[in-house]
């Protein structure tokens, strides 16, 4: 068989969600949209179960993935729904929407529902994607509050810039979201991952862990409370072929890589076909046989070619780490000019195996 899996950690797992509820004192909503960033979305919620406070997705077709497995811990729909047809299968599975657009208040208005909703009414504090102006966000919640089809109301916004604290930008966001909401009673709900980490004025009442969950960092430096998070997903493969070859040679296609001097080039069954970054540079690194060296030439589709000219004991069959314990996703993301999101979400047809 292909060498080529990923092990995914599920005590890692529920170590970073509970980093996460310790940190903020919250209830939690496990973020597992996009196959829980590519982890696997069933197998992660089965995990934590026991735990979770509830869980996120982006849309329907993910929160019935996990209520036909027989989750039935509060679901919130972070983009809502799409047609107003949905709101029949919101109802059904107590699903709890974010309302975001005026579109989808004419659906709620209009429509005939089994029984009310809880909703989370999403502010635009400043990153403009979704959600209400700060304006218009009081008289909407009011309209709501009043309205015989809604249960409950809890406030949400997200924040742009909260990786980057130096900005100023997450404390304008916190400040409209603080005014906007000032009068309106209920729950609220502010951080990502990087909030929980790095912002403990704006953990609200809910919080919303993402890539944290998955043990990678949300930020582009060292940072004291995400240094206690444990990598969930190990990419692993084995070299395939070693070549010796001459100084001078160019390896791979393009030819984008010329050795310097005479090397051994190991060959890794990994490539953009799995998900790895074609565009990942010379230099990326990897670890063979638990030591450090990197990428020498183009990403082909089921493969990649290694240096391993300084690594003598390693050659054909040996284990090598793409990222996990010891090589952090988000090095490797750097190199390749991406996140950690990404590369984890973009693993196709690596096979994954699971452990407690």
């Amino acid at each position: 068989m292909r060498p080529a899996h990923a092990l995914i950690d599920l005590s890692a797992l529920r170590h970073n969600y509970r980093l996460a509820k310790s940190l903020t004192g919250c209830r939690a909503l496990a973020v597992v949209k996009a196959n829980a960033y590519g982890h696997g979305a069933l197998e992660c919620a089965a995990a934590l179960n026991d735990e979770a406070d509830g869980f996120a997705v982006s849309a329907i077709e993910e929160a019935l993935v996990l209520r036909e497995a027989g989750y039935r811990q509060p679901i919130v729909l972070l983009e809502g729904w799409f047609e107003a047809a949905e709101l029949e299968l919101i109802c059904r599975h107590e699903l709890w929407p974010v309302v975001h657009h005026h579109g989808q208040l004419a659906d709620l208005q209009q429509a005939d529902l089994r029984q009310p909703l809880h909703v989370w009414l999403k502010l635009d504090s400043g990153m403009h994607r979704t959600g209400f102006c700060a304006a218009e966000y009081p008289a909407i919640w009011r309209q709501l509050q009043a309205s015989s089809k809604v249960a409950s109301l809890t406030k949400i916004t997200h924040f742009a810039r909260a990786d980057e604290p130096e900005t100023g930008r997450t404390e304008q966001q916190l400040d409209t979201f603080l005014d906007a909401t000032a009068d309106l009673e209920g729950p609220a709900s502010l951080s990502n991952s990087a909030g929980v980490l790095a912002w403990p004025g704006a953990h609200g009442d809910w919080v919303r862990p993402g890539i944290m969950l998955y043990g990678s960092s949300p930020f582009g430096f060292e940072q004291p409370q995400a240094a206690q998070l444990r990598p969930v997903m190990q990419l692993d493969s084995r070299v395939i072929a070693v070549h010796q070859i001459a100084a001078g040679e160019p390896i791979g296609y393009g030819s984008r890589f010329v050795t310097s001097r005479p090397s051994r080039i190991g060959v890794v069954a990994m490539g953009y076909a799995d998900g790895y970054p074609r565009h990942a540079p010379d230099g990326t690194p990897v670890l063979v046989d638990g030591q450090r060296t990197c990428i020498s030439g183009r990403v082909s589709m089921d493969m990649l070619t290694v240096d391993l000219t300084d690594l003598p004991g390693s050659g054909l069959g040996s284990a090598v780490r793409l990222w996990g314990e010891g090589l952090d996703a988000g090095e490797v993301a750097s190199h390749a000019g991406t996140i950690s999101y990404q590369l984890f979400c973009n693993l196709n047809r690596v096979p994954r195996h699971y452990q407690e």
